[in-house]
């Protein structure tokens, strides 16, 4: 079985996904006695829009990374 590279994309994005997720858990975790900072958002809203900025991210880091050129035949 060939062994392949993997892509640019891929690398890119688990990369945003991990710095995201760790980032917002960091301010959460920094932020978590200060209610004020997501309160203007109601309730609900404020857990999706938490829940949102790790896959954002992920995806802008997915879409202007290059793909990785393949081999033909491979």
């Amino acid at each position: 079985m060939a062994r392949h590279a993997i892509e640019r994309k891929v690398r890119w994005a688990t990369a945003a996904s991990y710095l995201a997720s760790s980032g917002l858990l960091g301010v959460l975790a920094a932020v978590q006695d200060n209610g004020r900072v997501v309160e203007p958002l109601p309730g609900p809203v404020s857990s999706l829009v938490l829940a949102l900025v790790p896959g954002l991210l992920t995806f802008v880091a997915g879409w202007k990374a290059g793909h990785t050129p393949r081999a033909e035949g491979g």
